[in-house]
């Protein structure tokens, strides 16, 4: 037994113990004085009382002689705590920091450099915040969930929670014995006791990881099981949930097998679990060996789901895997190059789709994430792909679409460039050289540079260190028998913290006819290439690969639609996002976009439709007079009615997935923007149908049915929805077809029940804000007034988690100075810290709206006269 000198633990302060967390908190950064190097971690959840108690034993390494030594920790109360050095054990003063969520523990004789163990004793409430150790709860009993990432494994447990500082963890759970525990090693023993009732579940040593993957899952769950080569794979669920498991399994090892097989590395973590628990902040959490889902993200009856439900659940499920790698095994550093974990894992997830699942045309599912990632960073308010972060507020922020939409789409552009194959080597040299490790951008891209030979290093700088995305415009000139295409970049307008003067680096490539694309890459202002033929204007960006806007004349937009073979169906949808782009910005009239609008009705693509129906609504909301409004939908129903038509509503069983999502997005565009009686009465005949008989539907289609009913709905099937939300506990894409079909009832008295219906106790605090977010669609000013009065309860319900930030989010769909001034007035009496980006963005997307309208709505009246 060790010696044990000094005193038991206290919380009063001591001048050696204030000095170091006072040093320590003003950088909001631990130092490199104390490193970890393994934890043995036990835990004993108590469901009766909802807490939990636990020991915490980390080994670790001095750099230099201290007394003094700070680790994180958050809610959680200490009953003891030492540290062990050379066979002799001191207690440790515990000095508690709230505001820098530290802690200090001081001893009285200073500890030399080498190695050490701290020990400590604490408990914790199972919270109900969603993040930390929580409480999840179904079927009338409890679950304990962790969710830690960013910065919560200090709720759960004193550590060291910076991502740079790894361990090994050795992890036991003393749990009730009708439950079984779930964490991110394989089960090494599982025995009675020693406590009346319990059973002790103790897991193999993990590798090297950081502390916000540790993962810790208790009660019923049940599993299916699976596998890949030698790694086991389970999903779980609850006893009820588990036979909506297969699909996801089936998604699991369809991409276990295919990172295997792209990264020339087996997965390195032993086995793998996948989760879906009741109650989940995020849409799945990536912990080492034991990913956690949101039941809706993870389980569906492939006999009956939507095209969009499954497509969602593989590509989350390889999102997810794809970060067992890309996260896991190479972490970033720090949290402000988070992009090397997010983006990459986007970037990732349609891979093993495109071979599983080639219907599902994921090449066109990437360029709709390059057109939403350029929309979302033309704002003033967006940010740099890295972006210093410190405190835990800032951190939560940067999980955003920059994070994980721009950087996949510039690694899509980088790929390109230096072809599939290279890229994929240059990828799987940086994960073994940095295996177990944390990374920085510089390492990605350096290595990519060195293993490709190709300055990869100086296009992703220009794009991870700048704001926004570059605006190219473009000039035509035919001589002969080619075309010169002079080239001019810089600053998107409109943005105020990128010098005027700034340029990018990244590859162009024209292409104009059958001729085959001409490439160059451009870093200066003004540049050229020269393209074969005179046949128009050369498109710029072939096969929409770049992360760049392109600007033509606005005769050449209505020349590229008219052309119904010159662009390819990507060609088209980045057209078609950049050409809005423009009209946001006051480059180009809202007439260019609707002409070039009408000219892409009929193309064959769920994805072009689906983006045309987004920026038609928008039109018909903000931008069209009262006095034209009959006149802007008879336009819709004139141009997009007939291709409806020719679809037929419902369909058959023989039409493939395309086609099914095209046919729902026409009902809800003709039906709805455009307001067609017979596509509304159709769509109510369908759902009452579907009420009787939910075979009677397609998967893919019901959602929009339902939708679309209700917006013609009355009290009487508002409430056989309400009634069928009761029956679907089971069946997690049955139950959101219906609850999110609540917001769509146009009666304000049924607005007013949804309303009360969100902030009950029937409404799990995950699902709140995305309901209220539906209700500002259509009942903004309702629901902004019901918001200000509960706030305070709001606050109580979703504080713990993202839940404000995205109500904040949604409060950007007003479009009037007005509203901008109110939110502006309350949010300065109601702060909410981890909001200030979204609130920021909320402002400018509302202000942008609003100038939009005043610029544009002439414009459409115009147009709409002079229209044929």
């Amino acid at each position: 037994m060790p010696r044990v000198t000094g005193l038991v633990a206290s919380t009063a302060l001591s001048l050696c113990a204030v000095l170091a967390l006072s040093s320590v908190a003003s950088a909001e950064r631990l130092t490199e004085t104390v490193i970890p190097t393994h934890y043995r971690l036990w835990f004993a959840p108590d469901f009766v009382t909802d807490t939990f108690r636990g020991t915490a034993s980390i080994d670790i390494r001095l750099t230099q002689r201290t007394s003094t030594f700070t680790l994180h920790a958050a809610e959680l109360s200490f009953s003891a705590a030492s540290v062990s050095y050379a066979g002799e054990r001191q207690f440790a003063r515990a000095t508690f920091d709230a505001e820098t969520e530290m802690v200090a523990l001081a001893v009285s004789d200073s500890i030399p450099a080498g190695q050490a163990r701290i020990d400590i004793d604490f408990t914790g409430t199972l919270n109900d915040q969603l993040h930390g150790f929580y409480l999840s709860q179904s079927n009338g009993r409890k679950y304990a969930v962790t969710q830690l990432e960013a910065t919560d494994a200090r709720r759960a447990f004193p550590c060291f929670d910076e991502p740079a500082f790894k361990a090994t963890f050795d992890i036991t759970l003393m749990v009730d014995e009708r439950d079984v525990a779930i964490s991110n090693g394989r089960l090494r023993s599982d025995t009675p006791g020693p406590e009346a009732g319990k059973h002790t579940v103790v897991f193999v040593r993990t590798p090297r990881m950081s502390t916000y993957l540790v993962a810790m899952l208790v009660g019923d769950f049940v599993c299916r099981d699976g596998g890949v080569g030698d790694t086991p794979i389970r999903v779980c669920a609850t006893p009820d949930k588990v036979a909506l498991t297969g699909f996801a399994l089936e998604a699991a090892e369809q991409s276990v097998e295919f990172f295997n097989e792209y990264f020339d590395m087996a997965y390195p973590f032993g086995k793998m679990d996948i989760i879906a628990v009741p109650d989940f902040a995020a849409g799945a959490m990536e912990n080492v060996g034991a990913i956690v889902f949101r039941e809706r993200s993870l389980l569906a009856d492939p006999s009956s789901a939507s095209v969009d439900t499954l497509r969602n659940i593989a590509s989350t499920v390889s999102h997810e895997v794809a970060h067992q790698w890309f996260g896991n095994l190479v972490t970033m550093a720090w949290w402000d190059d988070i992009w090397l974990n997010e983006g990459f894992a986007t970037w990732l997830a349609g891979k093993p789709l495109e071979r599983w699942k080639p219907d599902w045309n994921e090449a066109t599912a990437k360029v709709s994430g390059t057109v939403r990632a350029l929309a979302s960073d033309t704002l003033r308010t967006t940010r740099a792909i890295r972006t210093q972060v410190n405190t835990p507020d800032q951190i939560n922020e940067v999980f955003d679409g920059i994070a994980y939409g721009k950087t996949a789409a510039v690694l899509r552009m980088v790929e390109h460039y230096v072809g599939e194959e290279p890229f994929r080597r240059a990828v799987g040299a940086y994960l073994r050289k940095y295996a177990f490790g944390n990374a920085t951008g510089e390492d990605f891209w350096n290595e990519v540079t060195r293993a490709t030979g190709k300055p990869v290093d100086r296009i992703m700088a220009s794009f991870v260190t700048q704001v926004g995305p570059p605006l190219v415009t473009i000039q035509a000139i035919c001589t002969g028998d080619s075309t010169e295409v002079q080239i001019e970049q810089g600053e998107f307008p409109g943005m105020t913290t990128t010098p005027a003067d700034t340029t990018w680096t990244f590859p162009v490539c024209a292409t104009s006819g059958a001729a085959s694309p001409a490439c160059t890459v451009i870093s200066t202002a003004r540049s050229s290439l020269t393209v074969l033929g005179c046949a128009g204007t050369p498109f710029i960006n072939a096969n929409s690969v770049g992360y760049f806007l392109s600007e033509y004349e606005p005769a050449a937009v209505r020349a590229f639609g008219d052309r119904g073979d010159a662009l390819s169906i990507a060609e088209r949808l980045g057209l078609l996002g950049d050409e809005w782009a423009l009209v946001r910005a006051a480059r180009h009239d809202v007439g260019v976009y609707l002409d070039l609008a009408a000219a892409s009705a009929g193309v064959e693509s769920a994805a072009v439709i689906s983006e045309l129906a987004s920026r038609l609504a928008f039109v018909s909301a903000n931008l069209v007079r009262p006095a034209d409004q009959e006149g802007f939908r008879a336009w819709i129903r004139e141009h997009f009615g007939p291709v409806l038509e020719a679809l037929g509503i419902p369909g058959g069983p023989e039409d493939d997935d395309d086609r099914q999502r095209r046919r729902a997005t026409l009902i809800r565009l003709v039906g709805l923007t455009g307001g067609s009686a017979p596509v509304q009465t159709r769509a109510h005949e369908l759902s009452l149908a579907y009420l009787s008989d939910p075979s009677s539907v397609s998967g893919t289609l019901a959602p929009t049915i339902l939708q679309v009913a209700a917006a013609g709905g009355d009290a009487a099937l508002y409430g056989r929805y309400m009634g069928r939300l009761a029956q679907l506990g089971a069946n997690p894409e049955e139950y959101y077809r219906f609850f999110r079909s609540l917001t769509f009832f146009p009666d304000q008295a049924l607005g007013d029940r949804t309303l009360a219906f969100a902030l009950s106790p029937d409404v799990r605090s995950q699902d709140t804000a995305a309901l209220l977010g539906g209700l500002l669609g259509g009942k903004r000013d309702s629901t902004w007034a019901f918001i200000k009065t509960n706030w305070a309860a709001l606050t109580n319900k979703l504080d713990g988690f993202q839940g404000l930030p995205r109500i904040v989010g949604s409060l950007g769909n007003a479009c009037t100075t007005q509203a901008a001034g109110d939110m502006q007035a309350f949010f300065a009496k109601h702060p909410v810290p981890r909001a200030r980006r979204a609130l920021s963005r909320a402002l400018e997307r509302i202000e942008s709206c609003a100038a939009i309208a005043t610029r544009q709505s002439p414009t459409v009246s115009t147009w709409l006269r002079s229209t044929p």
